[in-house]
């Protein structure tokens, strides 16, 4: 009665806040209720499947559960293309006086704005699409609830108009500012509720950088506290709260499912039920657009926990601007499920990527290509080919952090340039750590041959019974799998594109092996008794096999400690290249003097060739060593150019 008088006054603006609420819950409602028509159409056209459900919906939006679910059960395909829906007309007339009721207070609080809204509706109301009727067209369904690219009108792009001039409404009839909140109609107890929302909001907005969005405004609507945010600009994509009592009601709608499910996801530590995620989405073969609605349903324990839920998720929201350009962006540097899981790592550690995309994104990375290694990655070429999965991903992680900590801190492009360019030199420095790492496991190889050798030779001077046929078999097997790893050395060295050398360093180790492996063959053929002036100089090259093998392995090891800058790395892989070259020596003199002793004569033919063989081969492998050190000292030298 009283507002009845007060219109009759022209006094209709102090009804305001109050058309503004009811505006807003009745877009919830119209959004169920297009989404209903939806699953309805898609009932029909795959009756073998199971019905949709927007339980969670309904509830959320105040509407029966039972009629919706009769509505979408009950849809069946009849002629001329046309789909048969019970309660249609209701369901129409339902979604028209939604409208009219978020019309309704945009024609008092604008009525400019108001009067083309207006005139919208009635052409598509005169258009027929929600005349009465129990029977529809598919492309009408498909009409009514898209969004077209080309700009045509829809009753979904007028709900969506709509919205936006209640947001701006509510904003300009608040009767309050809360917490930064366009606030109206609040009781005593609604007030920790928007605190809270906006504490969390307000402790990541500065993350926008600028970008339009995240107004926020909250409104009593009868038993229930409404928190509205419009998030960004993106069309069809807000936010919507319902709180009564302890328990909350989330309703996201957004044009992209996979932002929807990155949205829910960073909720993992609430038990929220979520519900809508794969089945809101226009159909239909003139469906040019599409949106998704999401609800969940928190029931918190306490008003402590239902405001801790609150403020997490309006800490989450800046998130959401400009996500899905920033997922398309890390893409074209890493995998897709990569892309999505630096924006959530970005998210949860309230970093974001909003810098990143005001810094340059992907020209960002691409600078840092360009200036730190453009030999190293081709054009196009993704970084987690060139560094690797986890060193790709970590970089674009120190991207995201060092953009938004530059920005906050107002530091210089350049500086935030530099920074990201020297972590992406020092990634590449680390991938070639890793490949030497793989010689330094072909080195322990090589040396466990060696070692078996000497053992086998120490077991013989000292009268003791060997296994020649053993050993030879276990330096088979070490020779198989250092050839298994040389292999997957080298397919690592093109992949990364790497140094030479370093292909050279694996080559030169695996052919020690090779000598190592013969000469355990060799070994295993040796009589059992061989005369002790013989086995001395043997046990020489056994032990120069050893300790060369040994050098090479800490040569390496401070080589690849060397890019880091330390000089004493460095010093430790030349020292270790110089023991290689003693090394060769050492073994030379003793393979020299097998061989006098051999030719001296008095031995039978088998020892004699068997020993000379055998002394031959150990030496050939610390040749082999001695080169691989060469290589090693023009890696290290090289490094220090640089």
């Amino acid at each position: 009665m009283k507002a009845q008088i007060i219109e009759q006054l022209g006094q209709s603006e102090i009804l305001l806040p109050s058309l503004v609420a009811d505006g807003l819950a009745a877009n919830n409602r119209v959004k169920v209720r297009m989404s209903a028509l939806q699953a309805a159409a898609q009932r029909a056209r795959d009756p073998a499947e199971a019905p949709i459900d927007l339980s969670a919906e309904c509830e959320a939006a105040g509407l029966g559960l039972a009629a919706i679910k009769s509505l979408i059960a009950g849809a069946r395909q009849a002629a001329a293309g046309r789909i048969a829906i019970p309660d249609l007309p209701k369901l129409t007339a339902g979604v028209l006086e939604d409208v009219k009721i978020m019309l309704r207070a945009v024609e008092v609080g604008a009525p400019p704005e108001g009067k083309t809204l207006a005139e919208r509706l009635v052409a598509i109301e005169a258009s027929g699409a929600l005349a009465p009727a129990e029977e529809i067209e598919a492309a009408a369904i498909s009409r009514l609830t898209s969004v077209s690219a080309t700009g045509g009108d829809s009753l979904h792009r007028l709900v969506m108009d709509l919205h936006k001039a209640l947001n701006r409404l509510a904003a300009t009839c608040a009767e309050e500012i809360l917490a930064g909140a366009h606030v109206h109609g609040l009781r005593a107890e609604d007030r920790p509720a928007v605190e809270a929302f906006m504490r969390g909001l307000n402790r990541t907005k500065p993350l926008k950088f600028g970008h339009p969005g995240l107004a926020t405004t909250a409104a009593r609507s009868g038993s229930r506290l409404i928190i509205q945010n419009d998030i960004g600009t993106t069309d069809a994509h807000v936010i919507v709260l319902g709180i009564e009592g302890d328990s909350v009601t989330v309703t996201h709608t957004d044009v992209h499912l996979v932002r929807a499910k990155f949205f829910t996801g960073l909720f993992d530590k609430f038990p929220v039920r979520w519900s809508g995620l794969e089945t809101k989405k226009a159909e239909g073969p003139d469906a040019d657009g599409a949106f998704y609605l999401v609800t969940g349903r928190f029931a918190a324990e306490s008003a402590e926990t239902r405001d801790a839920f609150l403020e997490a998720i309006g800490a989450a929201l800046v998130f959401l601007i400009d996500w899905n350009k920033a997922r398309k962006v890390l893409r074209l540097w890493v995998s897709k499920g990569d892309a999505i899981g630096i924006l959530d790592w970005a998210a949860r550690n309230s970093i974001g990527h909003r810098a990143f995309l005001e810094l340059g994104g992907a020209d960002l990375v691409a600078s840092a290509v360009r200036h730190a290694i453009p030999t190293r990655i081709g054009f196009g070429e993704r970084l987690d080919s060139s560094l690797g999965r986890e060193s790709a991903v970590d970089f674009l992680k120190t991207v995201l952090r060092v953009s938004t900590d530059a920005l906050l801190e107002g530091q210089s492009v350049r500086l935030v340039r530099d920074r990201i360019e020297a972590d992406l030199v020092r990634r590449l420095e680390r991938v070639e750590s890793m490949l030497l790492a793989i010689v330094v496991r072909q080195a322990g190889l090589a040396r466990e041959i060696a070692a078996a050798l000497s053992l086998n030779i120490a077991d013989r001077q000292s009268g003791r019974r060997t296994d020649g046929p053993a050993m030879a078999a276990l330096a088979r097997r070490i020779e198989e799998k250092a050839d298994r790893i040389a292999v997957e050395a080298r397919n690592e060295v093109a992949r990364f594109e790497a140094d030479a050398t370093i292909e050279d360093l694996v080559n030169g180790v695996e052919a020690a092996i090779d000598e190592l492996e013969q000469a355990a063959f060799i070994a295993s053929l040796v009589p059992a008794e061989v005369d002790a002036a013989l086995l001395k100089p043997l046990a020489e090259l056994c032990a120069a096999a050893v300790a060369g093998t040994e050098a090479a392995a800490s040569g390496i090891v401070a080589a690849a400690e060397a890019p880091e800058g330390r000089r004493a790395d460095s010093e430790d892989a030349l020292a270790a290249v110089a023991r290689l070259i003693d090394v060769e020596h050492i073994a030379d003199a003793a393979e020299r003097a097998v061989t006098a002793q051999v030719l001296r004569g008095g031995l039978d033919l088998t020892t004699s060739l068997s020993v000379l063989e055998l002394a031959r081969a150990i030496e050939r492998a610390t040749d082999r060593l001695a080169g691989f050190g060469h290589r090693l000292r023009q890696h290290v030298l090289a490094d220090l150019a640089a």
